[in-house]
């Protein structure tokens, strides 16, 4: 010990009692704190409990709580002001948890809590949900008395509000005597917020009997709690009525009122308030030119939305992420996808919502591959990923069977710690589905810690995706044992299941159960899948019956599935009935045309084929060219019935020659009912063979080491020619080959296909 220390000792001993509580009162700063707490431990007045008091007030001011409770437990007579500081401080940083811990040391050494350290208890339980814990410690301001202060009653009202116990908070507003603004906005709000629109008007009208004046905060928390609760309705009306009596609105009221104006799409209703927006002088205010032009997004109007963005004063990133949203929402990916461009460069960085949104929109509307080129960017550019931009990026992989780079978004998720989300989970058991790895698909499913009932749809969808309606009837069945309730598309997915394997008695037997067992009336879509169970297996008269008799308007998608099954059974009478309803309802869908066309080809009518096309030109409309994605070496490759364009289309022709002379020679003919022209038999092998799923699988063997499985996806029906090639070709060439057309997978092996020659 040096001279100045010894000196500064002998000062430390020489001081008494008061001027030790001075000189720990005047500390500024942490190191200065500790000096202090360092000398009165030497000087032997480490267990002067005021003192204590006095440094663990100082610790917990400077957030050193291991310090502050290392002191408080050390104490051997702690007292009320011991607690305090520590047990306030936690509560006001959120640290809901070691509040409770400390107030529960409070109590096991016997000491009365006050109505300060009370309401610190009450607002962790309410910050945690903890109801029951929440309702012990309001027994124990009960039995003490401390229940009966004004302060502990608010704070009561507010953990029962936050647990969604609103009778309880009920309860002890009403046994206020002095009832307070705040608590009766909250329990106003809570009301709200969980749809309960009697009880929440009943307790907003009895202000005026309580002495009560609202607030914006008030009319804020009811018009907010609506909105969140779904009921849209209400919320605008509460938001006219706030204005009507004189209220005035403020940016918040606005910003909430107008997401339930967007889910309304009640554009008079909107127009009107972005008129008031002006008048009131908001129109710089971020949060709400973000909500205008969601609200002109939801309700369609792309050219408001443009104006709102364009005319705000700064360029906002909030408002711009909006603005990508509701042009994507609207179809208008490719101008999207200009603005992305254009403000990427002229702001420093763009935010992951930003990012997110734009792959979501590539994503949802056929561009798979722009999606995983604008995640690579995002990567580039560090803007780390989360939960949502991966859950939208691997429908993408899934849509193009980009397996590589599915697997490597897997592993970004596992490595990110991001596959305890249900969504992720969900999204990875799709992606590997629609690349045609079931199983995998299963083993990330079995592997969920908790599945919600996207998860379970995803994996039923899956199989029937595969025409496995056992598995698929197995996981429905085994869902609804878990305590999950199936929903409209579990049903649409196990109708489809049954559909795709010719289940028609346990299709049947499915679609009656929705309304007899679980209360669900069935939709148009439900009719769809039952209209292509029978129409697939030759019931073409039941079918029809059934579109006859629905209780709904039939859609394309039923027509649509009718037609398709006449097309398999070549039914022209009952064809040219649905094809009729189907220009109707879809005028500018050239599919429709091109289905009836090819029944009429199939019973060699071709005055009327001639007919269709004539009809087809007339109104502006071609055949959508077949077209197949392959994944080779991470790179996805897309060919075009009759491509001549691809680099290898001279080796792949060559190698397709071969392969269909390979076939003849064993006794397998190529199946020109297939062509649907009246052209020689010749020529009909020759359209046959520039099949966009051939071209994808021939480039594939030329690309690939023997074995490799090949993983083909086509945007159309797979042909019976392609079908019985692509058969002869696993066997020859030992492959495994899987080919997702428009309505499921085939996974071919050995020269068989795992749809059994039934799709």
């Amino acid at each position: 010990m040096n001279a100045r220390q010894a000196q500064t000792l002998h000062v430390f001993n020489s001081l008494n009692h008061n001027t030790i509580l001075t000189l720990i009162t005047k500390s500024t700063s942490l190191s200065q704190t500790q000096q202090i707490h360092s000398y009165i431990i030497k000087i032997g007045h480490s267990n002067d409990t005021h003192i204590t008091n006095k440094l663990i007030s100082l610790y917990t001011n400077y957030h050193h709580f291991a310090y502050a409770q290392s002191l408080l437990y050390s104490l051997p007579n702690p007292n009320i002001f011991s607690f305090k500081p520590l047990i306030h401080s936690s509560s006001k940083l959120n640290l809901f948890n070691y509040t409770l811990v400390l107030f529960s040391r409070l109590l096991s050494v016997s000491i009365l809590p006050d109505v300060h350290v009370l309401p610190s208890a009450i607002k962790a339980c309410a910050g945690l949900s903890a109801f029951k814990v929440g309702k012990q410690v309001h027994g124990y301001g009960l039995t003490t008395g401390l229940a009966l202060d004004s302060f502990v009653e608010a704070s009561l009202v507010h953990m029962y509000v936050k647990c969604d116990q609103l009778g309880c908070a009920r309860k002890v507003f009403g046994k206020m005597l002095e009832p307070d603004v705040v608590s009766w906005s909250a329990l106003v709000s809570g009301y709200a917020k969980l749809g309960d629109v009697g009880n929440a008007k009943m307790v907003f009208d009895q202000a005026g009997k309580l002495g009560i004046d609202p607030n914006s905060v008030s009319w804020n928390g009811l018009i907010t709690g609506f909105n969140q609760s779904g009921c849209y309705s209400e919320a605008v009306l509460m938001f006219r009525r706030m204005n009507s009596e004189g209220y005035r609105s403020d940016g918040t009221s606005i910003s909430s009122v107008l997401p339930a104006i967007s889910d309304l799409e009640d554009i008079k209703m909107g127009v009107q308030v972005h008129t008031h927006v002006i008048k009131m002088g908001f129109e710089s205010d971020n949060c709400i030119i973000s909500a205008l032009i969601d609200m002109y997004g939801k309700c369609r109007c792309t050219p408001e939305m443009s104006r709102v963005f364009e005319g705000a004063e700064e360029m906002d990133l909030g408002a711009f992420n909006a603005l990508v949203a509701g042009l994507s929402r609207n179809g208008l990916v490719d101008e999207a996808f200009k603005l992305f461009k254009k403000f990427k460069c002229k702001v420093k960085e763009l935010n992951v919502v930003s990012w997110t949104s734009m792959i979501s929109s590539c994503s949802q509307h056929g561009k798979d591959l722009e999606a995983l080129e604008i995640f690579r960017e995002m990567q580039l550019a560090r803007v780390r990923p989360n939960s949502v931009t991966i859950s939208c990026l691997l429908p993408a992989c899934g849509n193009i069977a980009a397996l590589v780079h599915g697997k490597a978004t897997h592993c970004f998720s596992l490595r990110n710690c991001l596959l305890d989300d249900a969504y992720v989970g969900s999204a990875l058991t799709d992606m590997y589905a629609n690349c045609g790895r079931i199983q995998l698909a299963r083993v990330i499913f079995d592997r969920m810690p908790v599945r919600n009932l996207v998860c379970w749809n995803a994996m039923i969808s899956g199989y029937a995706m595969h025409g496995k309606a056992n598995e698929a009837i197995e996981i429905f069945n085994l869902m609804q044992r878990s305590g999950q309730k199936a929903d409209f598309i579990s049903f649409t997915s196990v109708l489809s299941a049954c559909s795709q394997a010719g289940l028609t008695e346990q299709g049947q037997q499915y679609f009656d159960s929705m309304s007899k067992v679980h209360g669900l009336e069935a939709r148009v879509e439900h009719y769809a899948c039952m209209v292509s169970l029978l129409g697939r297996a030759g019931k073409l008269k039941e079918a029809y019956n059934m579109i006859s008799t629905m209780p709904i308007e039939p859609d394309a998608c039923v027509w649509g599935a009718l037609l398709s099954s006449c097309r398999t059974h070549r039914n022209l009478s009952l064809g040219e009935i649905a094809a009729n309803k189907l220009f109707e309802l879809e005028p500018k869908n050239p599919g429709n045309y091109i289905l009836l066309s090819n029944i009429y080809a199939s019973n060699n009518r071709w005055n009327e084929v001639d007919r269709v096309r004539d009809m087809m030109k007339h109104v502006g409309l071609s055949k959508n060219p077949g077209c197949s994605w392959i994944e080779i070496k991470n790179k996805v490759h897309m060919l075009l019935a009759g491509d001549d364009l691809h680099p290898q289309m001279p080796q792949i022709m060559e190698k397709l020659r071969k392969l269909s002379m390979d076939m003849k020679n064993s006794g397998v003919s190529h199946d020109t009912e297939f062509v649907l022209h009246d052209v020689e038999e010749q020529d009909k092998e020759l359209i046959l063979c520039g099949h966009s799923e051939k071209l994808a699988v021939v480039l594939g063997i030329l690309n690939t080491n023997p074995g490799t499985p090949l993983r083909v996806i086509k945007n159309l029906r797979i042909c019976g020619d392609c079908h019985v090639f692509i058969k002869f070709i696993s066997s020859l060439e030992g492959r495994e080959i899987y080919v997702r057309d428009a309505n499921r997978f085939h996974h071919f092996y050995e020269g068989v296909c795992s749809c059994g020659d039934y799709w």
